[in-house]
């Protein structure tokens, strides 16, 4: 009974903590909210204690600050983190599309091809939502393929700082058709099987998603040094 509790209580933290990750990775908890436990526990309908192991965890990975009894409030957006989430994570993925090039699969070319599609269909309807889904989901494709699970984790984590600077620099114009152009040169990449090919096209990629990124923070700064 005491292994079925536990196993609960880590299921509800679980569902709590992917719930306020995906709100402030989407931005609908904006940078500065604050998080008060009673609230967030009586909307999921769960204790205080899964709650605050979830915000504990989101501490970790720089999205939530927590000020002793003062409260818990979402991080704002730290160039630092962000700089740093863009160097973990440009190293994890050019070395996994290193990897992936030698090793895929045809299976895996025609996932890669149907997530494309659907890229596609999102940015001709102007879904931009939902291509942002599919982005993530094209790399995430290409790094399972490497079936290195701690790794994986590493880059989730990595990746939460830079989610939202990246959500706010999408809509800039032309950005999503350029994501989009990059995406199809790296599936070609890998489908030439050339590991080095497949780790160069990664690697434009995320210096293209870098440099809309500093713009971003770049405006970032110069609102907080126009506030002080």
């Amino acid at each position: 009974m005491g292994n079925s509790k536990t196993s609960s209580e880590q299921s509800k933290a679980e569902r709590v903590y992917q719930d306020l990750r995906r709100k402030i990775r989407e931005l609908s908890l904006p940078p500065g909210f604050p998080l008060r436990k009673e609230d967030i526990a009586a909307s999921l309908g769960v204790s205080r204690a899964p709650v605050s192991e979830a915000i504990s965890r989101l501490a970790d990975e720089a999205l939530v600050d927590i000020y002793p009894q003062h409260g818990s409030f979402v991080s704002p957006i730290r160039s630092s983190d962000v700089r740093e989430s863009l160097f973990i994570r440009t190293a994890l993925e050019v070395e996994a599309a290193r990897r992936v090039a030698q090793q895929a699969d045809e299976a895996l070319i025609e996932t890669l091809d149907e997530n494309l599609q659907q890229q596609e269909a999102a940015l001709k309807s102007g879904d931009l939502p939902a291509f942002y889904d599919l982005d993530e989901a094209l790399h995430s494709l290409i790094f399972e393929a490497i079936e290195s699970p701690r790794a994986l984790r590493l880059l989730d984590a990595a990746r939460a700082p830079l989610d939202r600077p990246r959500r706010i620099t999408l809509p800039e114009e032309g950005r999503a058709a350029g994501t989009y152009a990059e995406h199809k040169r790296l599936v070609e990449a890998i489908r030439t099987r050339d590991p080095e090919f497949a780790a160069a096209a990664m690697r434009t990629h995320l210096t293209q998603v870098a440099q809309a990124v500093e713009r971003e923070l770049a405006e970032i700064e110069k609102a907080e040094e126009e506030k002080s």
